[in-house]
C-alpha cells in the first residue's frame, strides 16, 4: 500500500496535468467542472469551461439565466440533461441554501443532478472532505495495480482499497493524482476499466436517438414556435420518432408549447 501511494504521488508531482478547475476551491466552479466532465472528454470541457463561467460566473447568475441561454452556451458538450439538472440545482440552492452549496455529502446529494460520486468529488475538491469515491480513472488505477488477470471486477471489491489508501489529510491532491495516473495508464495499456463489471461502452451518437434529440433541441432554439410539420421538413426524420421525442422532452422540461408549436421555456419546471 505504501509503495502504491508513493508511486501515484511520484508520477503526479513529476507530470501534473494543469486544469483550470484545479486552481480553485470555489464549490460552484468545481461542481460545474464535475457535471461537464461526466461522459465528456477533458479536451472538450477545457474549451467550454471558461466560456460557461464567463456567461454564468456565480450560482446566482446560473439560477437567474433563462434556460434557452443556458442551452446555447452548453451546446457542444452533449447530454443536455446535465445542463438542465445543473440549472435546477442552482435554483434549489438559491431557494433552500441561501445561495451557497452545502458542505456536507448528505446535503449535496439531496440537490438535483448531484449523485453519490459528484457529491463526494465536490466534497473532496472544494471542502477537503476525505471520503472514498470511484470514477473511471480511479477505477482503472486500482484494477491495474491490484486485480491483474481478473475480469468483471466490482466497485465493491475496489472500495476497501480506495478507503485504505486515501490521503485523509489531503484528499483533493490524492484524487487528482489518482485521476492523472488513470489517464496515463490509458495511454500505455488497453483501458483497465474494461475489466470492471460496471464498464459500459458508449453507444454511437451518429444516427442515434440522442442525435435526433439534439437536432430537435437546436431547431427549437433557433426557431421558437416551430411546428411539427416544420420540424419534419427541417429534420427529414420519422414522424413517430419525432412525436415521441417531443412528448418526452416536454415532460423533462426541455420544451413547452407555443401556440401550435414548441419553444424552450425560460424556467426549468417539468411538464
Amino acid at each position: 500500500m505504501e509503495r502504491f501511494c508513493r508511486e501515484i504521488y511520484r508520477r503526479y508531482r513529476e507530470n501534473p496535468r494543469p486544469m483550470p478547475w484545479r486552481q480553485t476551491r470555489d464549490p460552484y466552479r468545481i461542481l460545474v467542472s464535475e457535471i461537464m466532465l461526466q461522459q465528456t472528454q477533458v479536451s472538450r470541457v477545457l474549451v467550454k469551461y471558461e466560456q460557461f463561467l464567463t456567461a454564468f460566473p456565480t450560482i446566482a447568475a446560473l439560477a437567474a439565466a433563462p434556460l434557452p441561454e443556458l442551452l446555447e452556451v452548453w451546446s457542444g458538450l452533449g447530454y443536455n440533461r446535465r445542463a438542465l439538472a445543473l440549472k435546477r440545482c442552482a435554483d434549489q440552492v438559491m431557494t433552500d441554501c441561501g445561495g451557497h452549496l452545502p458542505n456536507s455529502i448528505e446535503e449535496l446529494e439531496s440537490l438535483p443532478g448531484i449523485g453519490p460520486y459528484t457529491a463526494r468529488a465536490v466534497g473532496a475538491f472544494a471542502f477537503g472532505i476525505a471520503t472514498p469515491l470511484i470514477e473511471t480513472n480511479v477505477r482503472s488505477v486500482f484494477i491495474h495495480f491490484f486485480f491483474q488477470g481478473c475480469e468483471t471486477v466490482t466497485d465493491r471489491q475496489i472500495m476497501p482499497l480506495v478507503s485504505a489508501t486515501l490521503d485523509r489529510h489531503n484528499p483533493r491532491e490524492w484524487y487528482y493524482a489518482l485521476m492523472d495516473y488513470g489517464a496515463f495508464l490509458k495511454q500505455q495499456y488497453p483501458n483497465p476499466s474494461r475489466r470492471s463489471r460496471h464498464h459500459v461502452q458508449q453507444s454511437r451518437f451518429e444516427g442515434s436517438n440522442r442525435q435526433l434529440r439534439s437536432h430537435i433541441l437546436q431547431s427549437v432554439l433557433a426557431h421558437p414556435g416551430i411546428t411539427v410539420p416544420q420540424l419534419l421538413e427541417l429534420l427529414a426524420c420519422d414522424r413517430t420518432a419525432l412525436k415521441k421525442n417531443l412528448i418526452a422532452m416536454s415532460k423533462e422540461g426541455f420544451l413547452g408549447r407555443s401556440g401550435d408549436g414548441f419553444q424552450v421555456p425560460h424556467d426549468t419546471k417539468k411538464g
